[in-house]
């Protein structure tokens, strides 16, 4: 497999910024500074692991094991973390450090020397006299369908034995919740007869985990540590400390040279080889960004963060590929319209097409009243059905999925009859008052309901309503229509090309030359400066006049573009928040009224390209456009695209570390815009395994 855009001798080249992303004392040793990295493995059912490179946690997502126990759905940290200290002599010296109300306790980070991922986060740590130290190197592994993790020890170098002492502690309770000092927590702890291995069921239905340090010795000296505090909470207004409790600590001497790993899993121990597995697991990662040799390291890197967000729902190998898309990490589950807008930039582009169309077959599978789900939560409840444009961008998913694949049989027999009956309901009415008005364009809403991708809702205060006709709607509503079209299905909506003209009609506003954000009746139209005007423009199927087309394009580019994507409100507007920071509701109020979402570049860049008259000029302009976004592959959640940032500069990222869609359209952007997408037919990457 060659990348996609290097036959055509195009090798995306940006401003270097790193090879490794990798960090030396200078940084490690800056606690504040080094809080605000954080790495994240994630096992493909929903789980991960995922700390700051210092080992501090800082959210109450943070954690060594945190296991989705009904993949990928309802996850909980289960070990929080390792307190780790190093044995030289007669000398003690920590590893490990955590944040206190005021206070640093214990300061490993002083010991540490450098943080690296290659592939895994890895932590380099260094004690002793100078003339001969002792230096320890710790790699964090969470393996493709395993809810195990695996650390691995290695002395790389000392003046003789040393002692490691592992002290585990645990939380074991759902990730979004925190843990207090209870009695209902059952401390018991049941230890091998080689006391190398401790199980703990603290909850009579929860899960049990494991905990193994082969070669170790363990010392049952249980007790609960206190208060720890997680300033990125604290940030957020909600509760910030937590009690964690520990069963007692492994002791294990190391020669140099010499390896060992601790595992932490819902699996019994003798199931696992963390050496043969942790082989597995980089030969695997290899191959996921095989291909990519031509581009630069930062556009791998995009190409390995798309594996992250495909998940199964089957722990273990499977005979079927995955099927689901996690919108985001840490604390996002499966969202229809997430999944839609990121299946081509994650499955499509990366050549993973078996997987594409397994989500697009369960998807269809779930439709209800022409509709597609909303989400699907942790919960043992029906998923929600509550947005108006999810179904909408799976006839966009299921035109790229055609595109890259030539795969018309199962478009036309598995979705076409699906899409053919989700007209019908948007013709004659489904929920939410989704319905197609007497003019052909789609209306939907009704009081106290957010229904678009703007659908911060603050207890009854929906702070971006958009009732009525909003104007991306009714372009994928176009799209819907005339892609079916060009499948030869007979719809029960008006033609595509009548649609096309309603909409010039109804949401063209000569007064200030751009789209009207929604319009609603014959009085109401809403002129607000947003991005969603851009997917008029970004959609295959044209249709605004030229004219207006690069209209669009240059107030969007003026007014809303920053270095990380496009703002959600013109600063201009009174409306407008700068920062998204704060308690829930100033998140919220803020979350589409003036916040940069980095997913609207993707559809921002294909439209500016579209409109440009010297093309070879507007992909350079694209390329420098780009280059603030993947140089911030080495902050906040690294290697990953964060999920928004501050509309004010100097755009802060806020939100999950980790989004889909933010990872996708960057990297199909990159691909099909800046360097082409032709395909070698049958070739297609092999599944990277459940």
């Amino acid at each position: 497999m060659s990348c996609p855009y290097a036959r055509q001798g195009i090798a995306l080249r940006l401003q270097k910024t790193c090879d490794v992303i990798g960090f030396g004392p200078e940084t490690c040793r800056d606690f504040g500074r080094a809080v605000t990295k954080e790495w994240l493995e994630t096992d493909g059912l929903g789980g991960y692991a995922s700390s700051t490179i210092v080992g501090a946690n800082t959210r109450r997502y943070h954690g060594l094991l945190v296991a989705a126990v009904r993949p990928p759905t309802q996850r909980m940290v289960l070990l929080s973390k390792l307190e780790e200290t190093l044995a030289v002599r007669e000398a003690e010296y920590d590893l490990s450090c955590n944040q206190y109300s005021g206070a640093v306790h214990p300061e490993g980070y002083q010991n540490q020397i450098g943080f690296r991922l290659d592939p895994f986060p890895t932590f380099t740590y260094e004690v002793g006299a100078e003339s001969r130290p002792t230096r320890v190197e710790k790699q964090v592994i969470v393996a493709r369908g395993r809810q195990a993790v695996m650390v691995r020890y290695r002395l790389l170098s000392s003046p003789g034995t040393v002692s490691l002492i592992v002290r585990p502690l645990v939380a074991c309770r759902d990730h979004h919740h925190l843990m207090r000092e209870n009695p209902e927590f059952s401390t018991a702890a049941e230890v091998s007869g080689a006391r190398d291995v401790v199980m703990m069921t603290p909850w009579e239905e929860g899960p049990t985990l494991y905990l193994q340090f082969r070669g170790a010795y363990f010392e049952a000296w249980g007790d609960w540590y206190r208060n720890f505090e997680y300033a990125e909470e604290a940030a957020r207004g909600l509760d910030c400390q937590e009690d964690l409790y520990s069963p007692g600590f492994f002791t294990r001497t190391m020669e140099q040279g010499e390896t060992s790993y601790f595992v932490a899993s819902l699996e019994p121990p003798g199931r696992l080889d963390p050496g043969l597995m942790v082989e597995q697991e980089r030969r695997r990662r290899t191959f996921v960004v095989r291909g990519w040799e031509h581009a630069s390291e930062e556009v791998r890197a995009v190409a390995a963060a798309t594996d992250a967000f495909i998940v199964s729902r089957s722990p273990g190998k499977s005979d079927r590929p995955p099927d689901g898309i996690v919108a985001g990490y840490h604390w996002f589950e499966e969202w229809g319209r997430d999944t839609m807008i990121a299946l081509p930039g994650l499955t499509l582009v990366t050549r993973r097409f078996d997987v594409a169309k397994a989500v697009l077959s369960r998807y269809a599978s779930l439709a209800s009243q022409g509709m597609i789900p909303n989400r699907i939560s942790d919960a043992d409840t029906p998923p929600d059905y509550n947005t108006v444009d999810a179904t909408l961008w799976m006839f966009w998913a299921a035109h790229k999925y055609l595109d890259y694949t030539g795969n018309r049989g199962f478009v036309e027999e598995e979705l076409l009859p699906v899409f053919l009956d989700s007209i019908a309901w948007h013709v004659r009415g489904t929920r939410y008052g989704i319905k197609m008005d007497s003019d052909g364009l789609l209306r939907a809403g009704e009081p106290g309901t957010q229904l678009t991708w703007m659908d911060a809702k603050v207890g009854e205060w929906v702070v971006t309503p958009r009732h009525g006709k909003a104007v991306e709607i009714n372009a994928l509503w176009h799209h819907a229509l005339r892609f079916v079209e060009e499948l030869g299905g007979q719809h029960d909506g008006p033609p595509s090309e009548e649609v096309a003209e309603q909409f010039r009609a109804r949401f063209w506003n000569p007064e200030v030359g751009y789209l009207n954000d929604g319009v609603d009746g014959e009085a109401r139209e809403d002129a607000s400066l947003r991005p969603n005007q851009i997917i008029a423009v970004f959609l295959p199927y044209p249709m605004l006049q030229p004219e207006q087309a690069r209209a669009v394009v240059e107030v969007v580019e003026r007014e809303l573009l920053t270095p990380y994507g496009l703002r959600t409100l013109a600063r201009r507007d009174p409306r407008y928040r700068g920062q998204c920071r704060g308690d829930q509701v100033a998140r919220d109020g803020a979350y589409h009224q003036g916040t940069v979402w980095p997913w609207l570049l993707g559809p921002f860049l294909t439209a500016y390209l579209k409109v440009a008259d010297d093309k070879l000029a507007a992909q350079q302009r694209a390329r420098e456009w780009l280059e603030p976004l993947l140089a911030h592959l080495r902050d906040a959640g690294l290697g990953q695209i964060s999920e928004i940032f501050d509309g004010d500069e100097p755009h802060a990222p806020r939100g999950c570390i980790a989004q889909a869609w933010s990872v996708a359209e960057v990297l199909r952007a990159i691909v099909e815009e800046l360097g082409g997408t032709e395909m070698e037919e049958g070739e297609e990457a092999e599944r990277p395994g459940n």
